[in-house]
């Protein structure tokens, strides 16, 4: 347990500016939905898709390789990492600028050249930070990663408010009169939702203050034989993470072109898109205890690989992160009445609502397989990763073909969820066979069932009156927990307390 106990802290700890952070940046669903209309950001909803795209296209697998690397020669292995990713970062934004026009023409958005410009800016100083934060992960830095991702992301904050609702909204005249005329200067309804480019590469330029130290300590260096190594390690997982990032985002990529012409009524293909993409924010609950438990446990188990006592470990870590993940997926599903009007402005957005139990439980998986596939990674059998994920993208296309032109933005909904269940049962599958694990499946089964029928059947229930419904969702919430308690009792309960109630033993 104690071994638990230090993982659940470091998670805990991560957690902090994962959760924290990314529910600030969630905010701004409140800013970007009172600000805009669908149509008018659609152009961020599908440009944002090719930024997680090119985030990793620029750090190609380079953070997995430091990790596994570091252990040889930290210094020198950061250094070489470091030079490599900031000599390519600085090549590929230069020609993402150089040819800004034509690029920017073929994705559907001519004028915007200065969004692309922007946008290849916030991709490099992204790639160029990405190896001084494993390193502050890898060095248990926690405090300094926390404060730099924090403040990161309440710049970013600041700046979409300043511009959207300060800036935007005075010069429109909806308030502060008095200085529409200094507003109506400082904003510029030409780059509308590109202010929340802006904002973002504003708020980047932050974090090298945070990672000075990082940097002072960078020097210039690379070794030809070194780099093969650490780019056969690192290019399967580059594959993988493209592939993983593609089957997350090729939804938002497609609907606008597969989306048949007036399939919802009032709503264009660009409208449609702009409603799914932020809707589809709402499923960030689920990723956000995922990528937490991912920061602390991918440096974790692979420091441990002659740990005999490492399989029993992943099975308990794997039971108690699907459990969290389950109540994160009930927590949100029952309260999606309370969450819709909290943070999605305009009533438009709300005829999207009905994807997001399918995306929460879809995301739900992706957390399972993360947390599984650190079998190929101990086992330094990354193509296995490489193989599911590359299936798994196949799966996500063939679906978002076959269902948005019946289904709309639900058919992209169930085609990742489906993606993202045959993923973890490939991966369970080959994972037994190459590094056996005690899971604990039937009880998984039955959690996942028994939160998915409770959430079928309350979502049946319509209760238009928010005081009513609210404490209703917030007491089947405690009933589940108190069923989880008592089949995990003997776990989580101390034997004293058993002992003294006789149905706790």
């Amino acid at each position: 347990m104690s071994i638990l106990k230090k993982l659940a802290s470091e998670t805990a700890s991560y957690g902090v500016s994962t959760i924290l952070g990314r529910s600030l940046n969630f905010l701004l669903v409140i800013v970007h939905t009172a600000a805009f209309l669908p149509k008018e950001l659609n152009v961020n909803v599908k440009l944002y898709a090719y930024i997680a795209i090119a985030n990793i296209i620029y750090t190609y697998g380079m953070e997995t390789a430091f990790f596994r690397f570091a252990a040889e020669d930290k210094a020198k292995y950061y250094n070489i990492i470091q030079t490599a990713i900031t000599v390519s970062s600085c090549v590929f934004s230069g020609i993402l600028t150089l040819f800004s026009s034509p690029i920017i023409s073929a994705l559907g958005y001519p004028g915007k050249e200065m969004f692309l410009i922007w946008i290849a800016l916030i991709v490099a100083t992204d790639a160029i930070t990405a190896i001084p934060f494993a390193r502050l992960r890898l060095e248990k830095k926690t405090k300094q990663f926390v404060k730099a991702k924090i403040f990161n992301i309440l710049v970013n904050v600041a700046l979409n408010v300043i511009f959207l609702l300060g800036f935007k909204k005075i010069a429109e005249g909806d308030y502060f009169l008095f200085l529409q005329p200094l507003a109506q200067k400082l904003y510029v309804p030409s780059i509308g939702a590109g202010y929340i480019f802006l904002a973002n590469l504003l708020a980047n330029f932050s974090l090298f203050y945070f990672l000075k130290a990082e940097f002072k300590d960078f020097k210039f260096q690379f070794d030809k034989d070194a780099f093969r190594n650490l780019w056969i390690y690192a290019y399967p997982v580059m594959i993988m993470t493209l592939a993983s990032t593609f089957n997350l985002m090729f939804d938002r990529i497609l609907l606008e072109k597969l989306l048949p012409e007036g399939f919802y009524p009032n709503l264009t293909s660009q409208e449609a898109l702009g409603i799914y993409g932020n809707v589809y924010k709402l499923s960030i609950f689920m990723s956000l205890a995922t990528q937490a438990f991912r920061y602390a446990a991918e440096p974790f188990f692979l420091s441990k690989v002659d740990d005999k006592n490492s399989p029993e470990t992943l099975a308990d870590v794997t039971k108690w992160f699907l459990i969290t993940c389950i109540f994160i997926w009930l927590g949100v599903c029952l309260n999606l009445d309370l969450l819709k009007v909290l943070f999605l402005r305009k009533q438009i957005y709300w005829e999207g609502m009905s994807v997001v139990p399918i995306l929460l439980l879809a995301n739900l998986f992706l957390g399972v397989y993360y947390n599984i596939s650190v079998w190929f990674k101990l086992n330094k059998k990354t193509y296995f990763g490489t193989r599911i994920t590359l299936i798994g993208l196949a799966i996500t296309i063939l679906f978002n073909i076959i269902l948005i032109p019946r289904m709309g933005y639900m058919g992209c909904a169930v085609a990742f969820l489906i993606s993202c269940f045959s993923m973890t049962a490939i991966c369970y599958y080959y994972g037994q066979k190459y590094y056996p694990v005690p899971y604990k499946i039937l009880s998984a089964f039955g959690y996942i069932v028994s939160a998915g029928v409770l959430i079928f059947c309350t979502l049946k229930i319509n209760i238009d009156n928010l005081w009513v419904s609210v404490p209703y969702h917030l007491l089947l919430l405690i009933l589940y927990t108190a069923g989880v308690v008592l089949v995990e009792r003997k776990t989580i309960i101390p034997l004293k307390v058993r002992d003294k109630y006789a149905f706790l033993k």
